[in-house]
């Protein structure tokens, strides 16, 4: 079993940033991409960024250069520095890991953490 533990999230004014952060722990044997879905009220959950084990960034078109992910391989952890937030980033952001083992491909959702753009 895999535990993702996801923080982070809040209000922020528009043009504001945060940073989300996901910890996993457990059976992390294989892992391989972090992700970052969300979801807004109505619509259906979306791809945000991945990063792979060797680093390598894929972004929704609707975030770049808003947003970088980063992760740290010795804590597992993956990052979602998030910035000029618009009323339209407004989502519960979930983090999303996958990975592999000898007993073949595995993934796991975090509980996901509400992002909420204001004024």
């Amino acid at each position: 079993q895999v535990q993702l533990v996801e923080s982070g999230g809040g209000l922020v004014q528009p043009g504001g940033s945060l940073r989300l952060s996901c910890a996993a722990s457990g059976s992390l044997f294989g892992l391989n991409d972090m992700n970052w879905y969300r979801q807004a009220p109505g619509k259906q959950r979306e791809l945000v960024a991945d990063i792979t084990s060797g680093g390598i960034t894929n972004y929704a078109d609707s975030v770049k250069g808003r947003f970088t992910i980063s992760r740290d391989n010795a804590k597992n952890t993956v990052y979602l520095q998030m910035n000029s937030l618009k009323p339209e980033d407004t989502a519960v952001y979930y983090c999303y890991v996958r990975g592999r083992n000898w007993v073949g491909p595995w993934d796991y959702w975090g509980q996901g953490t509400q992002v909420t753009v204001s004024s």
